[in-house]
């Protein structure tokens, strides 16, 4: 979408980049990992943890509203004032089961969960972390009313360790415990929806050091961490329990971050993405730098005007609408060329606008059209089946009436935006305040949100160096050294340890994600070692069988992996060969709580002695031959095979009878 920009900034695909695309940008790339831990309470409170409801499933609500005060410093937190802009009612729903008044601040916090505590250490000193001597909580400042607090309690458990890439080593600057926040429901307009089942449960933190320069780097290190946590068998897993924050930077520009990823595979992308949209703002600054001499001094010029000097307005906003709103008109002195400036992937510097209106203004989207839409012919979309985040980078309209209106130059650009009468003065300081961003800083300090696509939009201002301090409610912990030696004598195999064990045991490299996401490393391991079992046979069994059965299967309840090793206990003790076990496995999966004997009837397997099997090899061989025309040797191996290996399952290794077969074949 918009070629000539992408070319303008150099823009390469992510299939086409390499190291040294990365490498002239400058990238750089950290991580921040929060996984949830598995404890049955939350961290502050006794409320039960792991217990989420649905959205309408609530006994009380609460509004508040944001208000920001001066720090110890008398500084205003940026985070602070923009939330503050934007007028929302941050409404929480409470569920009695999952919730007290310790969550919304009527109640001092409760001794930190210990069960949490001895986790957090156990991780950390995996990641080979030095642990603390003494845990000090403080209070992290959340100004997006994801906490009601408006703080988030949190606490260092383990500084400067790291991890191991194919390549590299990654370095952590520190492993935090902290309470979770809440689910957001909806974010409309003024409106923001919490439900409160997930706050204050404990999680995890893990933090590295820019220490990734590739995207692929960057998810290969997210996938190492999120491997080493579940090694420890004490996480929560599934949707939201694991969520990672990705920073990036490339020279010249400044750290971003990417919250809430909610899939590593986004990584590459979005990382990818993210990089090329700040070289993107930079050749932007450097534009403007060229044409604007005194920053200072720059300022933004509106009007307001009448739908009616909009043609085709009612094909992106609803008729209904266009009564409440106020149109305002805006020049841009000496922007003419940036606002369809390419940034991203179907997305142009007009985008940065439409998202921060979207976000400090509530002015929901499509929120505004340019003089520089490029002409894919969305305008043409009738309103009732456009996107409600439709990108208005297309709508082509005719601008010179607005652009004598305004008394506009040649260089300059012009937008119009609409909205409610009560936030258009927001929308306008928004406006000024971004572009303003775009002369001077090029690349602002900010969060986004991350879509699978790859692309991100704007969610709020980076939060100030200043916004943890000390809890007052909650005194120092001593970690004493007999806990630390206590806790170390438990680890479990490192996971790199692990991958180096799978690839002695010829176990096939796309079996190691899932085995390592699901925690089944050591299962395998006692079933080789307690029923000295095959190594490859095991780890085939688990890390692909299993893998394709859980995609196929929906079990009748919740599935419990340690059956796989009660399954081969069963085999053995019934004197079964273990080929049997692929046939019993699907079975065993989808009903958890079926009796193994059943699952052989289920499967219909009967006892046949060995001899009576090998039998019927010379009579098969007879009867292939009176009816097939077919002469060929491998042909009647696999006609027989099919005819005895139900009656062979569980009663005889199957290689061994294909063996018999094919050596009579021989004879």
């Amino acid at each position: 979408n918009h070629p000539q920009s992408q070319e303008q900034i150099g823009y390469v695909s992510r299939k086409k980049a390499d190291i040294q695309t990365y490498a002239r940008l400058g990238f750089k790339c950290g991580l921040e990992i929060h996984q949830q831990l598995k404890t049955a309470k939350k961290l502050f409170c006794r409320c039960p943890g792991g217990i989420y409801h649905e959205h309408h499933d609530f006994d009380a609500e609460v509004i508040r509203h944001m208000r920001p005060t001066l720090s110890e410093l008398g500084e205003y937190d940026g985070t602070a004032l923009m939330e503050f802009k934007t007028r929302k009612n941050i409404t929480y729903r409470i569920n009695n089961k999952t919730a007290c008044t310790y969550e919304i601040d009527d109640t001092p916090p409760f001794p930190l969960n210990r069960e949490a505590l001895d986790i957090a250490i156990e991780i950390a000193l995996i990641l080979k972390t030095n642990v603390v001597g003494e845990l000090h909580i403080t209070r992290k400042q959340y100004l997006d009313g994801s906490i009601p607090t408006g703080f988030q309690r949190t606490a260092i458990v383990g500084i400067e360790g790291e991890i191991p890439l194919s390549s590299k080593k990654v370095r952590i600057i520190q492993l935090s415990i902290e309470e979770d926040s809440c689910r957001e429901i909806s974010d409309i307009g003024h409106e923001r929806i919490y439900q409160t089942d997930r706050l204050g449960m404990p999680l995890i933190e893990t933090v590295t050091y820019p220490d990734m320069l590739t995207p692929d780097e960057a998810a290969e290190a997210a996938h190492y961490i999120r491997f080493l946590t579940r090694s420890s068998g004490k996480v929560r897993t599934g949707i939201g329990a694991a969520r990672e924050d990705v920073n990036v930077s490339v020279t010249g520009g400044t750290r971003v971050e990417i919250k809430g990823v909610a899939h590593i595979r986004w990584i590459p992308q979005l990382t990818h993405n993210e990089a090329f949209r700040q070289k993107a703002l930079l050749d932007i600054k450097d534009i403007l730098n060229q044409r604007i001499t005194d920053p200072t001094m720059w300022r933004i010029s509106h009007q307001f005007i009448t739908p009616s000097q909009i043609p085709g307005i009612t094909n992106i906003i609803d008729k209904d609408n266009l009564e409440k709103y106020r149109f305002v008109a805006v020049n841009l002195p000496q922007f003419k060329g940036i606002l369809s400036f390419f940034t991203q992937p179907g997305k142009s510097f007009s985008n940065e606008l439409s998202d921060r209106l979207k976000v400090i203004a509530c002015l929901e989207k499509p929120n505004m059209i340019h003089s520089e839409a490029w002409d894919t012919g969305i305008d043409k979309i009738p309103f009732s089946d456009a996107d409600p985040n439709l990108e208005l980078n297309s709508f082509k309209m005719d601008f010179s009436p607005i652009s004598e209106l305004l008394k506009s130059h040649e260089e300059d650009a012009q937008l119009i935006f609409w909205g409610p009468a009560e936030d258009i003065k927001t929308a306008l300081d928004t406006i000024e305040e971004r572009c303003q961003l775009a002369i001077t800083m090029g690349v602002p300090n900010e969060t986004r949100k991350s879509f699978e696509n790859g692309t991100t939009i704007f969610e709020r201002v980076l939060p100030g160096p200043d916004r943890m301090y000390p809890d007052t409610d909650s005194a120092p912990i001593p970690i004493e050294e007999n806990k630390i030696i206590g806790i170390r004598k438990q680890l479990p195999a490192e996971v790199s340890q692990c991958i180096l064990q799978m690839m002695e045991w010829k176990i096939p490299t796309d079996a190691y994600p899932f085995i390592l996401k699901r925690n089944l490393f050591p299962l395998i391991q006692r079933i080789i070692t307690d029923f000295n079992q095959p190594h490859r046979f095991t780890g085939i069994l688990i890390g692909q069988y299993l893998k394709h059965i859980e995609g196929q299967i929906v079990p009748a309840s919740q599935f419990d992996y340690n059956r796989i090793y009660e399954l081969f206990d069963f085999i053995i003790k019934k004197k079964l060969k273990r080929d049997i076990i692929k046939e019993m496995l699907p079975e065993v999966y989808e009903h958890p709580k079926m009796d193994f004997d059943s699952v052989l009837t289920t499967i219909g397997y009967r006892q046949v002695p060995e001899d009576e099997i090998i039998e019927n090899i010379a009579v098969l061989k007879e009867k292939f031959l009176e009816i097939s025309k077919l002469k060929d040797k491998s042909a009647m191996v696999l006609w027989i095979m099919g005819r005895l290996k139900p009656m062979a399952l569980g009663n005889m290794n199957l290689k061994e009878l294909r063996e018999l077969i094919e050596g009579g074949q021989n004879d």
